[in-house]
């Protein structure tokens, strides 16, 4: 038994926000898998133009792709839908032990089409069929232009990894677009139990802006509350979640909720317990994706008090209504926190692009 394993058996399945070719010709990924409890695997953007832009591992694929005459959007898809179609398949073992549930790998649509449904749709389309693994998930954005896309992918049986996810608001929209999806699926006659799909409500960000925000203010209200919006808003969020699924939220017989992930949990403030996000945040049919520094901080450290995210809802309302009145604007943090999060992951793709083009 590991803290990992405590924590699954708190309700809270631990996934690894990190992919690479390297990790997976390594044997490190299947040693997370059986060494560390790791039961899951999101990537996005950023975590793709780190891996393609550093070392070897791809060299000899980009060489065979500049041969085909590839462009970049081209090559960088057929290389990231090959790590992603064998990660799928060393965790396939783990989909299957969990009826489904677990053992998913994440694999997002361009950021750059994030307000564009039409083309969200054709790609989730593509990439569900050119992975071609049934534990696949696609991310979309929870952005207001890709919410009917959301909906679309899943009707048609698409598993679905919900991100960018900061608002209770928006995720409310999240939840919506999800029944609609899983029972437009239904009506279809498609086997709804085997459609999946989680929400990845982001944690860390908030207290990085919030925290800005209160530093600004100055006071000692202000400052008392720093760090704190992020359990808040996400024990809120959880609270949402268990409402709005309760007696199986009237989905359609045989379709399972959609869990709430938590992304965005490696600290930011270094001032912050490495595993502020883990042990203040878990509890019952959740997922929490970890940067593999956060996984190492939990094993060595542990911390993990039981449930705390059932019950919580009336406190974190009094957190968050404090920032508020301390003169914090939540509704702007939100808006602002989505628009940054687009922004940073197409700034991530263009970057990698741009390499990829110069090394075709």
């Amino acid at each position: 038994m590991t803290h990992i394993d405590e924590l699954a058996g708190i309700g809270t399945a631990t996934w690894l926000d990190d992919l690479s070719r390297d990790r997976i010709d390594s044997g490190n990924l299947e040693e997370l898998l059986t060494t560390k409890s790791i039961v899951g695997v999101t990537t996005n953007p950023a975590i793709f133009a780190a891996a393609m832009t550093s070392g070897t591992a791809y060299d000899e694929q980009i060489e065979v792709l500049r041969s085909e005459g590839a462009d970049a959007d081209t090559a960088v898809y057929a290389m990231a839908v090959d790590d992603v179609r064998r990660a799928c398949d060393i965790f396939r073992d783990t989909f299957e032990r969990t009826g489904g549930v677990d053992g998913r790998v994440s694999i997002e649509v361009d950021p750059r089409i994030s307000d564009d449904a039409e083309a969200t749709l054709v790609q989730a389309r593509e990439l569900w069929k050119r992975v071609d693994r049934p534990n696949l998930l696609i991310k979309i954005p929870a952005t207001l232009g890709s919410l009917p896309a959301i909906t679309r992918a899943l009707s048609e049986g698409i598993s679905v990894n919900v991100t960018l996810i900061f608002s209770c608001d928006r995720y409310s929209r999240v939840i919506d677009a999800y029944k609609e999806g899983i029972r437009a699926a239904a009506e279809k006659g498609l086997d709804v139990a085997g459609i999946q799909s989680v929400a990845s409500f982001f944690v860390s960000r908030l207290d990085v802006e919030v925290d800005r925000r209160l530093e600004e203010i100055g006071t000692e209200a202000a400052l008392a509350l720093r760090g704190k919006a992020g359990v808040a808003n996400t024990r809120l969020a959880y609270d949402l979640f268990r409402t709005s699924f309760a007696d199986n939220g009237e989905l359609p017989e045989g379709a399972t909720v959609q869990r709430p992930l938590w992304a965005s949990t490696g600290v930011k403030n270094p001032d912050y317990p490495a595993t502020l996000y883990v042990t203040e945040i878990a509890g019952p049919q959740t997922v929490n994706t970890m940067p593999e520094p956060t996984i190492d901080a939990v094993l060595a450290e542990g911390g993990l008090h039981g449930d705390t995210l059932t019950d919580r809802a009336g406190e974190a309302r009094e957190v968050l209504a404090a920032v508020e009145a301390v003169g914090v604007d939540l509704d702007d943090v939100f808006a602002v926190l989505e628009r940054e999060g687009v922004e940073k992951f197409e700034k991530s793709w263009n970057e990698l692009l741009d390499s990829m083009r110069q090394r075709l």
